[in-house]
């Protein structure tokens, strides 16, 4: 683990893997969620040529849990534009789930300067009531108030839920109580307020001029597929990659096949 202090004194811890002198790619987690869901790319020895970055989002892992900033687009930027400064060339960034929305304020706030191509992963790009590149699926019913509850004998249960209904096939059981437990470790009051937001991006996905993949799961169904169709009928540069019968993450659920596209994706992007 490493870590940088953004302008706002907020310590982003993150790990690292890889080529020190790499052309980097940084990988943003989702909502409730921490740097901990990219081992299987920071392990995968195809990706080795690349400095890659895990970043914990402020609240999450081992980061701050900062007062506020969680409804922000600018305090978002500025926490991946830390990172992105501290490694010093531009660097392929990957958004998955909530992340993507985090990568899209970054190109809100500061363009794609740093950036060499962006990569959404079962991703938001928007939130609020009727965006549609915010839909969500069906894995939300009946679990949205308990999981954001403080009472943990309602947000266990609904935590739980919740990563069962992450893939398409069960997780294995370790893995899945790792990742309840990254839950649980963010506090009730940050799982709200990453929710406390109404956003659209319309005019900021067709501005990107970088190479864009987007890669999906025909059977996510905690971030619906139709964002993914949002997205990629807004952005120009991209081109999507569907997982069949593939849930929330992909990444996981076909490690191999979906580091493949990656590093078909991000070495040349990288290197250009």
């Amino acid at each position: 683990m490493a870590g940088v202090t953004t302008g706002g004194g907020t310590r982003i811890a993150f790990r690292t893997a890889g080529d020190p002198q790499g052309p980097p790619i940084v990988f943003v987690h989702g909502w409730a969620a921490s740097s901990a869901a990219w081992a299987g790319q920071l392990s995968d020895h195809s990706l080795s040529a690349h400095r890659l970055v895990a970043v914990d989002l402020r609240g999450h892992g081992a980061s701050d849990i900062a007062a506020d900033g969680y409804d922000d687009p600018a305090v978002w930027a500025g926490d991946l534009a830390a990172v992105l400064d501290h490694l010093g060339r531009p660097a392929v960034l990957v958004g998955w789930s909530y992340g993507g929305l985090v990568v899209t304020d970054y190109l809100r706030e500061r363009g794609t300067a740093g950036v060499a191509g962006v990569v959404y992963v079962g991703a938001l790009t928007e939130m609020g009531r009727d965006r549609p590149g915010g839909a969500v699926g069906s894995a939300w019913d009946g679990i949205m108030r308990p999981a954001l509850s403080e009472d943990p004998r309602e947000a266990i249960p609904a935590l739980t839920t919740l990563a069962e209904r992450m893939t398409a096939a069960p997780l294995p059981g370790p893995d899945l109580q790792r990742h309840v437990g990254d839950m649980l470790r963010v506090p009730p009051r940050v799982r709200k307020a990453l929710f406390r937001r109404d956003v659209g991006s319309a005019e900021v996905l067709a501005a990107i001029d970088v190479p864009v993949l987007i890669a999906h799961g025909t059977a996510d169904t905690v971030v619906a597929p139709a964002s993914a169709e949002y997205a990629a009928g807004k952005i120009s540069t991209a081109i999507v990659r569907w997982f069949e019968e593939v849930g929330h993450m992909p990444f996981v659920e076909r490690r191999a096949e979906f580091n493949a596209a990656l590093v078909d994706f991000a070495g040349p992007v990288a290197n250009h």
